[in-house]
């Protein structure tokens, strides 16, 4: 069967090529996925998937780093505008862009696979030399471009969904697939509300992975080593006054935040692993001869564990609010990320190996990474299915960039994208025919 797979496959590459220009062409950021997630709805559905979406798949308090209702709103009528599933966009209002698409084998394993659809805030090259504007399917939305290849992932999703389709009736009775089409990965906002609405509390084996980071036809078969992280901004709010003529009167906004952002960096390191603070924005006042009376900062914090990102964000908690009495300034604290520690399963890593040998699409294959150094999300996920005695991987499909991640020239080899979809099928016919 693995040959009528790998051809199927091959025979798809145009499909799965214009899934992934036309998804690189409208990208959405965090939370507006409108577009995206509904165009994924229609085609799982039209390939005879149960398709789960919206506040289906999302826990509304576990959402985090959301847009303005503003912002919402107007990213909701742009994607209609722009060919939007008119009748599936309605489940998705309020930012509720999660997608699942679920096919029924019968009894056996439960098997999820993520793949992430957001895109970032970058402005996209418009040289002669970027292909997506050669080729035409360069972004059409200013100032927000697909520079980290989850156009990619949707459509490894959508070839995934299409293959397991086209063969449903001779793996009938073996087991259950997810796929799970996850918004707000950037920033990594996304992936605690899906695990919230309980979509991975009966997924015995979750399998997620990133195109690019290393070259084409390299595959790095499991990455452990992401650092937990608390991604949270900080309004300090005081009291306006003018500089010279009544000073007194003031409360200076600007002094908590900078006594903060000295005191957050001065922070212990902590004896039991790595740990990171960082303060990436300090904004305050209006002008020289006004005492600031608003201040804004974003901060995050990491761990090599979870326990150790605790006591960072703990730690820096108090300074802040330390900070804010000393000035005798309000402050408020809102959560914008999250992401857990995690590690794979060295038996599911060693499955994916052996698949990616017997495929012969790549020629450098990589065991095991242990040094990740970010932040993923899928954590959230893989940490879920493990708690419950099951089984989780993410690996790394590599592929030629240009320009490197989170990059104005970002592009891929599209070859790539075949491989991983190969690699992500043949990797779910391995478990439910293996177990």
């Amino acid at each position: 069967m693995e040959k009528k797979i790998i051809k199927f496959i091959d025979d798809m590459e145009e499909r799965i090529i214009s899934y992934r220009r036309d998804f690189h062409k409208y990208p959405e950021v965090g939370w507006t996925e409108f577009r995206t997630a509904s165009k994924i709805a229609r085609r799982l559905i039209e390939l005879g998937f149960e398709v789960k979406l919206g506040r289906e798949v999302l826990k509304d308090e576990e959402r985090m780093g959301l847009p303005s209702e503003e912002e919402l709103a107007n990213q909701y009528e742009r994607a209609l505008n722009q060919g939007a599933d008119e009748e599936l966009i309605i489940r998705l209002e309020g930012g509720f862009t999660g997608v699942m698409g679920i096919l029924e084998l019968g009894d056996g394993p439960c098997i999820g696979m993520r793949f992430d659809i957001d895109a970032l805030k970058v402005i996209e090259d418009s040289g002669e030399d970027h292909l997506p504007h050669r080729l035409k399917f360069s972004s059409e939305n200013e100032g927000i471009m697909h520079a980290c290849g989850h156009d990619c992932h949707a459509a490894i999703g959508l070839g995934v969904a299409e293959t397991l389709s086209s063969i449903k009736n001779e793996i009938a009775g073996v087991g259950r697939i997810k796929l799970i089409f996850q918004p707000a990965e950037e920033g990594v906002r996304g992936a605690k509300a899906m695990v919230g609405a309980g979509i991975l509390d009966d997924v015995d084996y979750i399998i997620g992975g990133h195109i690019g980071l290393k070259p084409s036809k390299t595959l790095v078969c499991g990455t452990n080593g992401f650092m937990a992280t608390t991604k949270f901004d900080v309004s300090f709010k005081g009291k306006g006054a003018h500089a010279g003529g009544e000073p007194n009167e003031g409360k200076n906004s600007m002094l908590a935040a900078c006594t903060a952002v000295l005191n957050l960096n001065a922070i212990p390191r902590h004896m039991a692993g790595a740990s990171r603070i960082n303060v990436g924005v300090l904004s305050s006042g209006t002008d020289r001869n006004v005492i600031p009376e608003k201040s804004f900062m974003k901060i995050e914090t990491r761990g090599e564990s979870t326990e150790i990102n605790d006591y960072m964000r703990e730690y820096a908690l108090r300074i802040i609010e330390t900070s804010a009495k000393m000035h005798s300034i309000d402050y408020e604290v809102k959560y914008m990320g999250e992401a857990m520690c995690g590690n794979c399963n060295q038996v599911l890593v060693e499955r994916v190996n052996k698949v990616g040998r017997n495929l012969g699409c790549f020629n450098n294959i990589v065991d095991i990474s242990d040094d990740a150094g970010g932040s993923e999300d899928f954590t959230f996920m893989l940490n879920r299915v493990q708690e419950k005695g099951g089984q989780g991987v993410y690996f790394t499909i590599g592929t030629d960039t240009k320009g490197g991640h989170h990059n104005s020239k970002f592009d891929v080899n599209e070859q790539d994208i075949l491989n991983a979809v190969k690699l992500f099928v043949i990797i779910t016919l391995d478990i439910l025919e293996g177990n």
